[in-house]
């Protein structure tokens, strides 16, 4: 205490905040519980004079019997170190040992009346004296360390209010309550609860925590500066979708910071100041994941091998992980980029270090380099993630594009059919229904050639295709990069007002990849309920809100017009597709044309000679043959449909 005093006197800072005084020391505590005492003391004996009307200490010495009660309590408080702790962060253990330290002192003088009164035939003070003044003394000792707490309390929770952000919970149930303790319980936290909100209307008078309950309609009604608030905190599993977004529209209307936080059953006293976190646009996105049937996957892949090319992907290493779970016997990770294979080798290596793997660069396109893995592992699954996503570069080098997406497919296949692997799942995409575009139009040409080998003599593989829209945070997905350009302080750029796109969670997809690969019998392309399509504009004026921005006021929005290949509206199904149901409401199996294995390999070897020759625009002609509904959008390749 001297010396931070000492440095505000000598520091050149000229105010002393009483919430950095450390503790007062334990004499002064002593000298202050003294004067209590004393005041207890004279208080006790103005009131029983008022009341007896007459003597009530039988002694001529009256300042000898008051010495001798303090002396006593003072020694029991000396005995129980009641001076000992630190006032501010006084326990009921602290008051137990006043509430001792006075009681004795009670007996020892209470049991010295007894006896003088055995020996002398009369006391030296009445009982009623002593009982009044126990009562007194722990009350004033008792008030004294709960004012001073109280204070400090005060003080420094003013002072945290000063600089923390203002915060509401939203909700009134034991989880809200739960969350707002303990952000109140924890001081290292950027947050002070000032209340709690609720749509229900016959809280307004009520309080939790001491905070008061806000009603809905008082946010409604009121702007940011009067409401005096700087956001809300919400727990994203106690509601549904449509509450959510109900309540964070108007939360973005009011300029409110929106702050999610874990469940109760999430809550870990060690990282629950990390787990607070801005509202992400993923959030919004996140629909009730499909239910998967763990039994039946731990039995396909529990003591298996199992290939994953692309394995270094967004989509392709949660596949690494959820597999790992399932504790295979091996797991071969193969892709042809160095460092995200490097970074999931370390993340798999550090996660599951019990897991045999195996890390491979390789192109999938080169089969003297995939057989040997073939002939040495003999896998049980395979995982077909490997593949050219982006509709622009491929538009510009449809070559490449067929190389990876359609001659990799085949190798990864055949190799497959060759060696007796149980099951192959591939990974595709919704821009493979009525492409626009040379890479969803690729991928439709892998499709045909899996679902082509199905049914060739002698195969005993059951090949499984998974068509699915965009992945949420994936390498290269607008989330991404609407974030990068918010960071950067925009423009936010969409290439048109009215596109959409249908969106789903990175462990969702490949929940569904996981699931399909023990449901399938061969030759299904599976499709996976995407909910509802979302308006891209829509989602990046959300973005912005949401990072504290206003659109088109701190960050512009612009447009750059469709990129080649692009279109407004993706599509999940063709148009001769029909679905059939499965057992899982969430799944359906989309009935699309085939094509016969002698006709399709013909038809890749052709396009695989064109890819080698580089002759982009033999390559499309000869895509536009394999996938008759693939027309150009906004490409130089629209002349070949005329």
């Amino acid at each position: 205490m001297y010396n931070s005093f000492r440095k505000k006197m000598f520091g050149g800072d000229n105010v002393v905040n009483l919430s950095d005084v450390r503790y007062l020391p334990r004499w002064i505590i002593l000298v202050i519980d003294i004067i209590i005492l004393v005041i207890s003391l004279f208080l006790s004996t103005y009131i029983i004079e008022k009341i007896t009307r007459s003597e009530f200490i039988y002694h001529r010495e009256k300042i000898v019997i008051f010495a001798g009660v303090i002396f006593s309590n003072v020694m029991f408080m000396y005995i129980f170190k009641t001076y000992a702790g630190i006032i501010r962060h006084s326990t009921f253990i602290d008051l137990f040992k006043l509430l001792i330290s006075c009681f004795c002192t009670l007996f020892l003088v209470g049991t010295a009346n007894i006896i003088c009164e055995w020996s002398t035939g009369k006391e030296f003070i009445i009982n009623p004296f002593l009982i009044l003044y126990f009562i007194i003394s722990f009350m004033g000792l008792f008030l004294f360390r709960l004012y001073v707490k109280e204070f400090f309390h005060i003080v420094r929770e003013y002072r945290r209010s000063t600089l923390k952000k203002r915060i509401l919970v939203l909700g009134i149930d034991e989880q809200s309550i739960a969350i707002a303790r303990a952000i109140l319980d924890n001081p290292s936290l950027p947050y002070h609860v000032v209340g709690f909100l609720t749509q229900r209307t016959d809280s307004k008078r009520a309080y939790l925590l001491g905070k008061p309950i806000f009603a809905k309609e008082k946010i409604e009604e009121n702007a940011k500066e009067e409401l005096l608030i700087d956001g809300v905190i919400i727990i994203k599993e106690m509601m549904s979708k449509d509450e959510m977004n109900s309540w964070v529209n108007l939360f973005l209307e009011k300029d409110l910071n929106i702050f999610k936080a874990p469940s109760v059953q999430k809550l870990r006293d060690s990282d629950f100041a990390g787990s607070i976190r801005n509202l992400q646009i993923e959030d919004l996105l996140n629909r009730k994941p499909i239910k998967i049937e763990n039994e039946e996957i731990k039995r396909r892949h529990f003591n298996k091998n199992i290939l994953v090319t692309g394995g270094a992907g967004s989509i392709g290493s949660e596949i690494v992980r959820q597999v790992a779970q399932f504790n295979p016997s091996l797991i071969v990770v193969l892709d042809q980029a160095e460092t995200p294979l490097y970074d999931i080798e370390l993340e798999m290596k550090e996660k599951f270090p019990h897991i045999r793997f195996k890390f491979v660069l390789a192109d999938v396109s080169n089969k003297h380099r995939i057989e040997p893995l073939f002939q040495t592992y003999n896998f049980s699954m395979v995982y077909h993630a490997a593949a050219y996503k982006h509709v622009p570069l491929v538009e510009e080098n449809p070559h490449e594009g067929i190389l990876v997406n359609v001659l990799g497919s085949k190798i990864i296949a055949t190799l497959s059919s060759k060696y007796n692997v149980n099951r192959f799942v591939m990974i595709s995409t919704d821009k493979a229904v009525n492409p626009t575009n040379v890479m969803g139009a690729s991928k439709r040409a892998a499709e045909l050639f899996v679902q082509s080998l199905q049914n060739v003599e002698g195969n005993t593989t059951k090949f499984i295709t998974t068509r699915f829209g965009n992945v949420l945070g994936s390498n290269g997905s607008v989330i991404p990069h609407f974030k990068r350009q918010i960071e950067a302080g925009g423009p936010v750029t969409i290439t048109h007002p009215d596109i959409v796109r249908y969106f789903m969670t990175i462990p969702e997809a490949c929940e569904l990849v996981l699931q399909a690969g023990t449901m399938g019998q061969g030759g299904e392309i599976f499709v996976f309920d995407m909910g509802e399509p979302v308006k891209i504009l829509d989602l990046a004026r959300r973005m912005i809100k949401l990072s504290g921005f206003e659109p088109n006021i701190d960050i512009k929005i612009i447009y750059t017009g469709l990129r080649p290949g692009e279109k407004l509206y993706e599509e999940l199904l063709s148009d001769d597709a029909k679905t059939l149901p499965t057992h899982n409401e969430k799944i359906m199996i989309s009935k699309d044309p085939t094509i016969e294995f002698l006709e399709i390999e013909m038809l890749v070897n052709s396009i695989t000679k064109a890819s080698l020759r580089r002759d982009k625009v033999e390559v499309v002609k000869l895509l536009k043959i394999i996938v008759p509904e693939f027309r150009s959008n906004n490409s130089i390749y629209e002349v070949l449909d005329k």
